[in-house]
């Protein structure tokens, strides 16, 4: 059986979930460091992976990794590598770099070299001196960082937060991969209750209702790697049909997403639908200050509004107030997970969380407020 390293690449603060995920895949060979989680597996973790992670960013295929101090050593070392077994004769390889800490910090030079060795490769292994590149694509990155190279063919194609269900734009979007990940660091399951007061085009509510229903995240979707001719196309479509036999369409949710925008909800709505989810979502129109539900023991998850800009941060700051007596009069069984980067939100909220964790919502520093609530009794067994 062939065996390939792959690297799910990571947002600060989410790879421990990544790894957790691969594991769950059952693949256990596992390496976690910052901004990535490389594992070993089997020619079917392509698909699998690109199918089911919902946290991390891509999935890359590691073909090889050296020290690189000059860039003779760059242009031999990238030679060397296997990449005739990747790459067919059509292939269009574009190569991207990123040089970090290291000697050759020309990433225009280290790319231009890396190319070149790949072509030396190919016209070795094919017998031929020119490559149209007009077949399927294989995007080829050189990163290094202390002076360690590492070569990767990326196999996803568009990041794997592009779910395919939110073509519509809100201000301040949050990633697919963010909202899952703030999710999973929660104890919710599909039988409590949750809520997002601040739900924007819907990320947070049709993730969550993904994850209770165990729909793969990139169920409706293409990968780029479905085009590459050396990978057996039966791998990826038993891995696809792995995602419809796993699936728990019957479940009932009750997950609720708010806003006091009414525009933005009817964009949460037209994503709910693409994602084959309205009829588990209840979206409406309300400001955070009315919320209530007649449910207990549930669930707040939410990105509010930060406050990033001057003239917003008064409005924020009051905003922040009113959430925290909101959610303490009306929703006192609850447990409450917030993210936002202002410094100032538990004094604001007037609660101290019960524990904090950093995570980045793009470029922005943020902090994950989250306030746990009581325990639900435990249910009486029956005689």
């Amino acid at each position: 059986m062939v065996k390939v390293e792959l690297i799910a690449t990571a947002t600060f603060g989410l790879e421990a979930l990544v790894a957790r995920e691969v594991k769950d895949l059952g693949y256990e060979d596992v390496q976690v460091e910052d901004g990535k989680v490389t594992f070993k597996a089997d020619l079917s973790a392509i698909c699998r992976a690109n199918l089911w992670l919902r946290t991390a960013d891509r999935v890359k295929l590691k073909i090889g990794e050296f020290k690189a101090t000059t860039f003779e050593e760059l242009f031999q070392s990238v030679k060397a590598l296997p990449w005739s077994e990747w790459l067919p004769k059509n292939a269009t390889f574009p190569v991207d770099g990123k040089s970090v800490r290291s000697k050759l910090f020309s990433v225009s030079d280290c790319q231009a070299i890396t190319k070149k060795a790949i072509v030396e490769h190919m016209k070795e292994k094919y017998k031929q001196q020119w490559f149209d590149e007009d077949g399927p694509v294989y995007k080829i990155e050189v990163a290094l960082l202390k002076d360690i190279a590492t070569l990767t063919i990326d196999t996803t194609g568009a990041g794997l937060h592009k779910r395919g269900y939110r073509d519509l734009s809100a201000p301040a979007p949050l990633k697919e991969t963010l909202a899952a990940g703030m999710i999973m660091l929660t104890n919710w399951n599909w039988e409590r209750p949750l809520i997002d007061p601040f739900c924007g085009s819907g990320t947070i509510p049709i993730e969550a209702a993904m994850i209770g229903k165990n729909i793969a995240p990139g169920m409706n979707r293409e990968f780029v790697s479905e085009t590459w001719t050396n990978l057996d196309k039966d791998l990826w479509r038993e891995a696809r049909k792995e995602t419809h036999d796993l699936a728990k369409y019957d479940r009932e949710l009750n997950i609720s997403g708010y806003d006091i925008d009414g525009k933005v909800i009817k964009f949460a709505r037209h994503h709910a639908q693409l994602a084959m989810l309205e009829e588990d979502i209840h979206f409406q129109q309300r400001p955070v200050q009315e919320i209530s539900s007649s449910k207990y023991y549930g669930y707040i998850i939410t990105n509010p509004p930060y406050g990033e800009r001057l003239n917003e941060k008064s409005e924020v700051e009051r905003l922040y107030k009113e959430m925290g007596k909101a959610f303490r009069s009306s929703m006192e069984t609850w447990s409450y997970y917030i993210i936002t980067s202002h410094k100032g939100f538990e004094k604001l909220f007037n609660q101290q969380a019960t524990k904090r964790r950093k995570l980045y919502n793009g470029n922005i520093e943020t902090q994950y407020y989250q306030y746990y609530g009581p325990r639900p009794p435990r249910r009486k067994q029956e005689d």
